[in-house]
């Protein structure tokens, strides 16, 4: 027990010495890498007659989170009886499945897939449950649901499933969707009440302490800054906005809101209440240009 003992105090001195070294953006991307369901914004129903797998994605990994299995009977001259009950507790089963094990809050696209008309069938039969049963869940969130061919019902046709084209439009879109909308409210902001829309590192900042940022929207790209004090500025910057009950959006550059961000520097601020008042003479010298 004793040296079990040392060497937890060694992992949390550890611990303790890299988060004073690891500025808060990092340690909360390390946070959110260490619990990936939490990550997992596009989920998966790969399924066929009898087999479905219900599946997470994060961009590092995919998850298993439950596999169902009903023996289906081959349908019989004269009678489908015996299929069609069979077939409804396969529906049901998988229904159940994902409203057990799919958080609504955090997933923004679920995509079904199923050779034939398998998929078609499932989604008709879950939506005529959701209203019979007035799940509100399950109605609230129709438009995430997304139909999609694949080859079988196993797990790994997913591969082919996230390699579609239009799978991958619809993923690009819908991971940003959500930065893409808080810019959108900013360019409305900028044009209607000018006073409530800030962008610049130094109008931003000056916005922050006055503590009028209700959302900051600022670029990934801006904490890779090679200039370690230029870096910490911005780090300090997305600290105060979070301590003083603001929203903060990281953008990615990889996407085309995170490009259209950091046209405006790389951050962009929606204020609370307007602030008319600062002074255009200071200089922007900190900007995003890397």
């Amino acid at each position: 027990m004793g040296a079990y003992h040392t060497i937890e105090l060694e992992l949390n001195r550890k611990f303790t010495l890299a988060k004073k070294c690891w500025d808060s953006v990092v340690l909360d991307r390390i946070e959110q890498a260490c619990d990936p369901v939490q990550r997992a914004d596009v989920a998966a129903v790969v399924m066929q007659e009898g087999l479905a797998n219900v599946v997470l994605v994060t961009p590092a990994m995919t998850l298993l989170r439950a596999k169902v299995e009903v023996t289906i009977p081959r349908k019989r001259k004269g009678s489908c009886s015996q299929h069609e009950k069979a077939l409804e507790r396969f529906y049901e089963a998988v229904m159940q499945a994902i409203l057990r094990h799919i958080n609504f809050e955090v997933v923004k696209c679920i995509l079904v897939a199923s050779p034939g008309f398998v998929k078609d069938q499932f989604f008709t039969y879950v939506f005529k449950e959701a209203v019979r049963q007035d799940n509100k869940v399950l109605l609230e969130n129709r438009p995430k649901f997304m139909l999609v061919h694949s080859s079988s019902g196993h797990k790994y046709s997913l591969k082919e499933i996230l390699c579609d084209p239009a799978v991958t439009s619809r993923l690009s879109d819908t991971k940003a969707a959500g930065e893409v909308k808080a810019l959108e409210d900013f360019y409305k902001m900028l044009q209607h009440e000018p006073d409530r829309a800030f962008y610049g590192i130094a109008h931003v900042e000056k916005a922050a302490d006055a503590l009028a940022i209700d959302t900051l929207m600022i670029s990934d790209k801006l904490f890779r800054h090679q200039d370690i004090q230029t870096r910490s500025r911005y780090v300090r910057l997305v600290d105060n906005v979070r301590d003083n009950g603001g929203n903060v959006r990281i953008f990615s550059s990889l996407h085309v809101s995170g490009e259209q961000l950091i046209q405006l520097s790389g951050v962009a601020a929606i204020l609370r209440f307007p602030i008319a008042d600062l002074s255009d003479a200071e200089d922007d010298s900190s900007s995003a240009e890397d």
